[in-house]
């Protein structure tokens, strides 16, 4: 990533003591646990402070927590100590990362819509890379109706997500949700207010 981005986000996350989109997993992840595999090894792509990650260790999964960023490392550390998890995290740039093959029976990405289409593409050959066969994708972003309501994500449409581009990238896989809805999001400060947001999981064919 680009040091103007690396800057950006490191100021984000270091500005504040709080936590930018909050404390609490994204609510589709929520939402969606069950069908992951039980206590399994899981990838949680661009964590940036943690919330999704240590919830995920909480639920008795083994945790990868990958971001790019110490400052939201820092406070992902500090989330995990106070609950009680001891996530693995690794400071890599997730476009540039070295995805192991087949290594997780999950792959977690939530608003990491900081990737433009050609890092959005190597981002997910890696994502299908590292998940095993048989594991299960899940994956949630804002779509371009978010523009119009301005609470959250990137002001750059090609950064957004829509049901054609999903299908596109993981069509080949069983979809077991794929649901584009309007939410009142409640995800920290990052996340307020009424969104148009899509969220996918898919079942790796095994």
């Amino acid at each position: 990533m680009s040091n103007p981005d690396y800057d950006r986000w490191q100021t984000r996350f270091s500005s504040t003591d709080g936590y930018v989109f909050g404390e609490a997993p994204n609510h589709f992840l929520r939402a969606e646990a069950g069908l992951l595999p039980p206590r399994g090894r899981v990838l949680a792509v661009a964590d940036g402070e943690g919330r999704n990650g240590v919830w995920l260790a909480t639920q008795g999964h083994q945790v990868l927590s990958l971001d790019f960023s110490p400052a939201a490392q820092a406070k992902a550390r500090r989330l995990a100590e106070r609950h009680g998890v001891a996530p693995t995290f690794v400071q890599a740039d997730v476009h540039a990362w070295d995805y192991p093959e087949a290594a997780f029976d999950a792959v977690v990405e939530v608003f990491t819509q900081f990737s433009g289409p050609a890092q959005r593409a190597q981002k997910w050959v890696g994502m299908r890379q590292a998940l095993r066969p048989g594991g299960i994708l899940l994956v949630q972003g804002y779509t371009p109706r978010q523009l119009a309501y301005g609470t959250g994500g990137p002001r750059i449409e090609e950064n957004l997500y829509t049901e054609p581009m999903l299908r596109a990238a993981f069509g080949d896989w069983e979809i077991l949700r794929l649901v584009e809805e309007d939410v009142e999001m409640h995800e920290g400060e990052g996340h307020a207010g009424l969104s148009a947001v899509i969220g996918l999981v898919a079942r790796k064919p095994g």
